[in-house]
C-alpha cells in the first residue's frame, strides 16, 4: 500500500501554493498536485498585490513553487480525475497519469473558470484589453476610452469604480432592451449607453476595437464585464460538498467544507454572507492559509486525542 501523506493539496494557484506552504511550514507531508491550468493565465501581469504589482503570474507561481522545495512538499505536475474516500479511512487521488495519491485530508484550491459571452474576439482580448476587476486592472485604463458589456444594473457599480478612472465610458447594451433604471443610472455617472449589437471585438494596439451591428465602430482603451462561471473541476460534486446559489463551495469561517476532511481555499469557496467569491490574488493567499490552518488544527486533535492529550 502506498504512503499516506498528511495533506493533499489539489490546485497550484496562488490558493493551493499558499496551503502547501501553510503545511509544510510545519512539517506537514503534502502532495500538491498542479494541472498546469490556471484562471489568470491569458494575464500578461497580476496587480494589487502588495511587493508583487505588475509581476507576471508565471513568474509568481515558480518564485512560489522553489520556496516549497525547503519542505516536505511533492509537487506532481498531473491533474486529479477523482478523489475518493473519506476522513477515517483517508483520501485517495486517482491522476491521470493512472497513478494514485493518498492522505488523510484534502484541500480543494482548483479554482473557477470564466464563460465569456459568446461574441467574437472577446476571448482573444480576455486578460490583457478585456477584464473583470478595476482592482486589478482599472489603473491600467487611466484617461481613455472604455467601453463597458452589458446594461444591466448591477454594472452600475463597475461603471462607478471606473468613472474616476477613465475619461470616457460607454456602455454596450448589445442588443438587449436596457431597464429604464438602469438607463437613469448610467447617465447619473456620465456613461453613454449604446444600444447595437456587438458584431465584434478587434485588437487595436494594446487595447480594443468594437464592431457594432449597425455599422459604427469604437476604439476603447479596454472592455470591462462580468463573466460568468463555473468550477473548474468537479470533486464538489464527487465529495459530494454542499454548494452556494453561486455555484461555489460552502465553507465555514475556517475553510472547512461541508465533509469532514476536505477543505476549500481560493475562488472556488465562499461563505454563505458573501454573494459570490473575490477574484483576488490576496484573497486566494489568504483562503489557502486558512484552510492549510484548519487541516492542520484537525489533524492535531486526531492526534491528540489518540494520545489521550485531548482537551490539554
Amino acid at each position: 500500500m502506498s504512503e499516506i501523506r498528511d495533506a493533499l493539496v489539489v490546485g497550484g494557484g496562488p490558493a493551493g501554493l499558499q496551503a502547501a506552504l501553510t503545511l509544510g511550514r510545519i512539517h506537514r507531508s503534502t502532495t500538491l498536485v498542479d494541472s498546469g491550468s490556471y484562471r489568470n493565465a491569458q494575464v500578461d501581469h497580476m496587480h494589487n498585490v502588495a511587493t508583487h504589482d505588475g509581476r507576471p503570474p508565471a513568474e509568481f507561481r515558480a518564485q512560489a513553487r522553489a520556496q516549497l522545495d525547503e519542505y516536505d512538499v511533492v509537487i506532481r505536475e498531473a491533474t486529479v480525475q477523482t478523489i475518493e474516500g473519506d476522513v477515517v479511512g483517508g483520501f485517495t487521488a486517482t491522476l491521470d497519469d493512472g497513478s494514485t495519491v493518498r492522505a488523510k485530508r484534502v484541500v480543494l484550491a482548483t479554482g473557477l473558470t470564466d464563460e465569456l459571452p459568446d461574441v467574437p474576439g472577446l476571448a482573444e482580448l480576455w486578460g490583457t484589453a478585456a477584464a473583470q476587476c478595476p482592482f486589478c486592472h482599472g489603473h491600467e485604463f487611466s484617461d481613455g476610452h472604455l467601453v463597458v458589456l452589458g446594461a444591466a444594473k448591477q454594472m452600475s457599480h463597475a461603471v462607478g469604480l471606473m468613472r474616476g478612472i477613465a475619461g470616457e465610458i460607454t456602455v454596450l447594451a448589445n442588443g438587449e432592451e436596457v431597464d429604464p433604471e438602469a438607463r437613469t443610472v448610467f447617465a447619473a455617472l456620465d456613461a453613454a449607453v449604446v444600444e447595437a449589437k456587438v458584431e465584434r471585438f478587434e485588437r487595436q494596439g494594446d487595447g480594443a476595437r468594437v464592431v457594432l451591428s449597425d455599422g459604427s465602430e469604437i476604439d476603447a482603451v479596454g472592455v470591462l464585464l462580468a463573466p460568468t462561471f463555473r468550477q473548474s473541476a468537479p470533486f464538489a460534486a464527487q465529495l459530494n460538498l454542499e454548494l452556494l446559489p453561486s455555484g461555489c463551495v460552502e465553507i465555514d469561517d475556517m475553510g472547512r467544507t461541508s465533509v469532514a476532511g476536505v477543505y476549500a481555499g481560493g475562488d472556488l469557496a465562499h461563505r454563505s454572507v458573501f454573494p459570490m467569491p473575490m477574484a483576488s490574488v490576496i484573497f486566494a493567499l489568504a483562503a489557502g492559509q486558512m484552510a492549510a490552518t484548519a487541516c492542520s488544527a484537525d489533524l492535531l486533535g486526531e492526534e491528540m486525542a489518540a494520545i489521550g492529550a485531548g482537551g490539554h
